[in-house]
Parts: C-alpha cells; sequence; structure tokens
C-alpha cells in the first residue's frame, strides 16, 4: 500500500528515482516488476506493482468490446502498458510517449493512491489541487466515509 506524494525530477535519460521508502516495498512485493501505463480518468500515469497489474489488467481484458468506450479505454490503459523492472538506483525509464502523454519533462509529482502511484507533471498537479472543491455535491461513496 503505497501513499503520500513527493516532488521529484526526471533526469536527462527521463528516469525517475523511485523514493526508497517505496523502493523497498516494491522490491519486496514483486522483485521490483513494475508497469507503468496512461491513467484513464486524470492527464496522469499509473505506476502498479506488476503482480497488482496483473490484477487490474485482467478485470479490465474481461470487459466486452461490444461497447466502444471498453474498446477505447483498452487502448489507452493496457495499449500504453509497458513492463519495466527498477534499475540498481531504484530508478524506471518512464518512455518518451508516455512522458509526451502528459507534458512531463522534468518535474513531477509521485502519489501513493494505496494499489498505485499517480505520476503526474508537477503544474498539472498543482493545479488539479488548485481546482478541488469537494464542498458541493458528492458521490454517495464518499459520503459514507467517517475521517
Amino acid at each position: 500500500m503505497f501513499t503520500g506524494r513527493t516532488a521529484l525530477s526526471l533526469d536527462a535519460k527521463g528516469r525517475l528515482a523511485i523514493p526508497a521508502r517505496h523502493r523497498e516495498k516494491l522490491m519486496v512485493s514483486c522483485g521490483g516488476r513494475v508497469v507503468l501505463t496512461q491513467y484513464p480518468f486524470d492527464p496522469c500515469l499509473a505506476l502498479y506493482s506488476e503482480p497488482e497489474w496483473e490484477t487490474i489488467a485482467t478485470q479490465v481484458a474481461g470487459l466486452s468490446d461490444s461497447e466502444p468506450a471498453v474498446r477505447k479505454l483498452k487502448r489507452l490503459f493496457l495499449g500504453q502498458a509497458v513492463e519495466m523492472e527498477l534499475d540498481g538506483s531504484g530508478r524506471i525509464l518512464v518512455p518518451p510517449e508516455l512522458r509526451a502523454l502528459i507534458n512531463l519533462d522534468r518535474k513531477a509529482m509521485l502519489v501513493g493512491v494505496m494499489r498505485r502511484f499517480e505520476i503526474w507533471e508537477e503544474s498539472a498537479w498543482v493545479a488539479s489541487n488548485d481546482t478541488l472543491d469537494l464542498s458541493g455535491d458528492l458521490p454517495d461513496s464518499i459520503k459514507t466515509l467517517s475521517f
């Protein structure tokens, strides 16, 4: 389970260093094998441990192709997926195609959202949080939570 956020910088080759506290969990849970893909609901990338990816990918792949939205979801989510392994320094190489999807150049935010990480271009992360308003109508699933 991953939580918290960390501001990171990509190096000149497009590599992103996973913070040590998360790197250890990834090494234990999946030997450092991860999958990076486009997140279908927000302008960010999603990073999954390999076992978590297999669970999510199987669910998405099992959806019927008869609906155009499902076919698009599969193309975005499954079709963009890149399997990789943390290097000896705990870094992943973010492929140029995925960086281009979210305009990721140098500054990134790594956000742990329990079963996955989101990787945001830093200014998009700031803009997304500046416009976040939870004071209006909320889905019932949120209303039942007790903080």
